[in-house]
């Protein structure tokens, strides 16, 4: 039987929290990007663009509730809520909602969000993006 290991998306999502381009590194050096000893960090953290975004959501019965579309960044860099997208076809009749990253498991590669259902997603109100 293979172990299965859950884990909290905030501790996934922690190396994603930093701010700033890494560029050439000295050691030591915090003046612009991340010290070296932070880029191992950084390096060990999860890609939102490789692992995460257009991730399938499961429920804890394994049924197909989304898939997470995007993250948001508060302004005080903290990585607050994961945009969830539900139903719909083709992107028409789709739903998107905001779910605080805490409610997230991962659990054997699968992000998890316990007591989701298709209908309950749909339920929550419709997130919209902030008009600049």
């Amino acid at each position: 039987m293979k172990n299965k290991v859950i884990m909290t998306l905030p501790a996934i999502f922690a190396a994603l929290a930093i701010s700033g381009h890494a560029s050439a590194q000295v050691a030591g050096s915090t003046t612009l990007g991340v010290s070296v000893t932070e880029l191992v960090s950084v390096k060990e953290g999860w890609s939102a663009k490789k692992q995460i975004l257009g991730q399938t959501v499961y429920n804890e019965n394994k049924d197909k509730v989304g898939t997470i579309d995007d993250v948001i960044v508060a302004p005080d860099k903290a990585i607050s809520y994961a945009i969830v997208g539900a139903g719909g076809f083709v992107g028409i009749g789709r739903h998107d909602v905001a779910i605080p990253i805490g409610q997230f498991k991962q659990d054997g590669g699968r992000f998890v969000l316990a007591g989701a259902t298709k209908d309950a997603i749909k339920a929550m109100p419709k997130f919209e993006y902030a008009k600049k």
